[in-house]
């Protein structure tokens, strides 16, 4: 059940990297100057992405698409959703559930939940020197099942989970190294050739997540500042649009510079919620007005990331068809991260006021998204219990087929409008 990684490395394992941030470019994000709800800029698009408004409950499409997702891709005998699979999209999976069920109160997929763990916790098959505990054979793998312990010992406040989240941050912070680049973590453990985005991002947001939790701590909080430093400046942030790339490639002389490989959606939403995590550990609104620069900028109708009004995976070649078994569930993350934001911004005093609808800035981005979604990529199945629905890749439709990270793609983005 070995996944691949040739998407996320491939060549790049190649190129010989990184710099020293000291003597690298600073990249400065500023905060934008204020944060808007989100607006479509077309109002044709506006007007046809409206469609079946009022036929998406979000509670029950949630259910709806867990419910397809369970019967169409996991596999009982493993525990796991199409073994064949990225082994990391189960744990996105796992995480979609788990916010389900933290935002509606409920226990309803605790008895699964609890099986999935117990199985992939144990010595992975390709990579037995981890010796289990989610510890992979690269440090984003590792991070995406980590975070996933976090989210679980928030539902149920078992320090079993957040136990094993603390060895994945040790494990990953051990491919933490000064040089090259003056800092960062390696994402592929094997060869430690490639400091990237997602990697970094993911142990920003588990170590911040560990400090929030760990009654004074000081350790975690440290390390998760020292790496939202170093990435700041690594120059993986895009200066002129404040969007981050893959990661670093390097010089002859071991200098770092970005390597201009695609802006995928899920390392402009890590980022965000790392930096929510940030701020509810320091009350330092610098984190939540960087973090919606970040936001901001993916929205920009500029950008070829929002097409009338709807996310696009833009680095999928010429259409999102063309996206691969890791990169089908990007959005659905950055839809996810971006709710986070979203919740933690400070709110005025009168909820009910006539400022309400700034009160949430990203609401209205979402809601959008999810109704375009329901209305337009998605297929009913009849259940045993009723219909469930499956969803393909394109938020903006058509319908093609689905898969596992599909369907976590579009459980997360029904999750972030609950």
């Amino acid at each position: 059940m070995r996944p691949s990684l040739l998407f996320k490395l491939g060549s790049l394992w190649n190129i010989q990297s990184f710099t020293d941030a000291a003597g690298a470019q600073q990249r400065n994000v500023e905060p934008l100057p204020e944060t808007r709800p989100f607006r479509s800029n077309d109002p044709v698009a506006s007007k046809k992405n409206s469609l079946r408004t009022r036929d998406l409950d979000p509670r029950t499409a949630a259910k709806a698409a867990i419910a397809a997702m369970n019967d169409r891709f996991f596999d009982s005998s493993q525990n796991i959703w199409s073994p064949g699979d990225p082994w990391w999209v189960s744990g996105v999976a796992l995480t979609g559930i788990l916010d389900h069920m933290r935002k509606t109160n409920s226990s309803d997929y605790m008895d699964q939940v609890e099986k999935i763990i117990q199985a992939q916790r144990a010595s992975l098959s390709w990579w037995p020197q981890g010796h289990g505990e989610f510890r992979a054979d690269s440090t984003d793998d590792t991070g995406w099942w980590a975070l996933a312990m976090v989210r679980m010992y928030d539902l149920t406040g078992n320090s079993t989970y957040l136990d094993i989240a603390i060895e994945d941050e040790v494990y990953m912070y051990q491919y933490w190294t000064d040089k090259p680049c003056g800092g960062g973590m390696y994402v592929d453990i094997g060869r430690q050739t490639y400091k990237n985005a997602i990697a970094n991002e993911l142990y920003i947001k588990l170590a911040a997540s560990l400090h929030n939790r760990i009654d004074s701590d000081t350790e975690y909080l440290a390390r998760a500042e020292k790496a939202w430093s170093w990435f700041q400046a690594s120059g993986m942030i895009d200066s002129s649009n404040n969007l981050i790339n893959d990661g670093l490639a390097s010089r002859s002389d071991g200098t770092c510079f970005n390597n201009q490989l695609p802006v995928w959606t899920y390392n402009q939403g890590v980022i965000l919620g790392g930096l929510v995590e940030l701020y509810q550990a320091t009350k330092n609104e610098t984190y939540l007005s960087t973090a919606q620069t970040f936001a901001n900028a993916v929205l920009d109708a500029n950008t070829t990331l929002v097409r009338d009004g709807i996310l696009t995976e833009a680095g999928c070649f010429s259409d999102e068809s063309q996206c691969n078994s890791d990169q089908q569930v990007f959005k659905g993350i950055f839809a996810g991260n971006l709710a986070e934001l979203d919740a933690a911004l400070p709110q005025p005093d009168d909820p009910d006021g006539e400022d309400g609808e700034s009160r949430r800035p990203y609401k209205s981005f979402l809601q959008l998204n999810a109704q375009s979604m329901y209305g337009r990529d998605r297929s009913v199945v009849e259940g045993p219990d009723g219909e469930w629905d499956l969803y393909d890749v394109g938020w903006a439709g058509p319908f093609r087929n689905s898969t596992i990270a599909k369907q976590a793609s579009a459980l997360w983005l029904l999750v972030a409008v609950l």
